[in-house]
């Protein structure tokens, strides 16, 4: 009996063995498969397909297993190698972290983003005035703030509302921030700008809006220079991310996320900052990521605690608007920070100590 049973073992090991060389051959099939779908842009699910492979398998059952444990034991399978397919996606991915371990860090004149430090990026939402843009200007340069932002072309919700100066716009901001020795970004919304933009700004972002504004995220992945990518208001951190492999792709790798808040049920905020998008996305890409705590919030009153939070979890800077005179701007009035406002917030950003300055 006792010689019996260590022969069933035996025979057992063997078969479990049959077995695992088989599931990874099966892996392996699975994994071209998954290499083709990839290519013409097919699901990598087919639950129809799914379905018949399990009534064909249940039909040549023989027991003692029941159909019932057969299709649940095939379903773990499937899910196993649907899984492996994904993880195989991940890393072919650019902007991956499993396709490149290391930070990408973006050097935009003298100032480093996504190294070992930490970036302030502030300004007015909307380019209006040389007189506006030297005051903020001015009181950036003495805080030791080095990339300004401004909006020269706004997409905004109401037709009727101020849509920025467009080219002139982006004219005074240079103009401006070469008079201040700061570094420039403003939002892009139209492919045939792109080379226009490389003329007269140093990162081109690219608003919740355009997200996926495919055409426009193309366009940017043929730019020479840093492209920093709004989240959509409704994007999910997984369409997030394939919006910035659509212009890595193209071959600007250059890319920085940045979150700006999502829109939720809730009005006590202009959107809900995901904070735990953060350290999600540094998890899984190796781009930079910002928080913009303007827009994401909507109120002066939490921009410290917002920004705190962003810089605890990993950010790798943040943006928020000031105005000269926020009662007066033409475009989102009432979340931009007057100079000192904004002055009274970065004190209490570094006095945090959660903010790493470049040295």
């Amino acid at each position: 009996m006792k010689d019996h049973l260590e022969e069933l073992r035996v025979k057992l090991g063997g078969i479990n063995k049959e077995l695992l060389k088989l599931l990874n051959e099966r892996a392996e099939i699975v994994r071209s498969i998954g290499e083709i779908k990839e290519k013409q842009g097919v699901p990598k699910f087919d639950p129809v397909r799914e379905r018949a492979m399990l009534e064909e398998l249940t039909t040549q059952n023989n027991g003692p297993f029941k159909d019932a444990e057969i299709k649940h034991i095939f379903k773990e399978i499937f899910k196993a190698s649907l899984h492996l397919q994904e993880e195989d996606h991940k890393k072919l991915l650019i902007v991956s972290r499993k396709n490149q371990p290391e930070n990408t860090v973006i050097k935009v004149q003298d100032c480093l983003i996504g190294g070992s430090a930490q970036v302030m990026i502030a300004g007015p939402c909307s380019v209006e005035s040389y007189e506006q843009l030297r005051s903020v200007a001015s009181a950036l340069k003495d805080a030791g703030v080095k990339i300004m932002r401004g909006g020269a072309f706004k997409p905004r919700t109401s037709p009727y509302d101020f849509q920025g100066l467009g080219v002139e716009g982006l004219r005074m901001l240079k103009e401006v921030a070469d008079e201040f020795g700061l570094a420039t970004i403003s939002e892009i919304v139209h492919p045939a700008h792109m080379e226009l933009a490389e003329q007269y700004i140093d990162i081109i972002q690219i608003g919740a809006r355009n997200m996926q504004n495919f055409e426009l995220l193309k366009a940017a992945g043929e730019a020479k220079i840093p492209v920093l990518l709004k989240r959509g208001i409704a994007a999910t951190l997984e369409e997030f991310v394939h919006a910035a492999e659509y212009i890595a792709v193209k071959g600007n790798t250059n890319v920085m996320l940045i979150e700006r808040g999502i829109r939720t049920y809730e009005k006590w905020t202009r959107n809900t900052l995901d904070i735990s998008a953060v350290p999600l996305l540094k998890q899984e890409t190796h781009l930079p990521v910002l928080v913009d705590v303007s827009h994401s919030t909507g109120r002066k009153d939490i921009l410290l605690p917002c920004a705190k939070a962003a810089l605890a979890a990993g950010a790798d800077g943040v943006m928020v608007e000031v105005h000269p005179d926020p009662q007066t701007a033409l475009s989102d009035a009432a979340q931009q920070l007057d100079i000192p406002q904004f002055q009274q917030l970065w004190e209490g950003i570094r006095n945090s100590g959660l903010f790493k300055e470049q040295e």
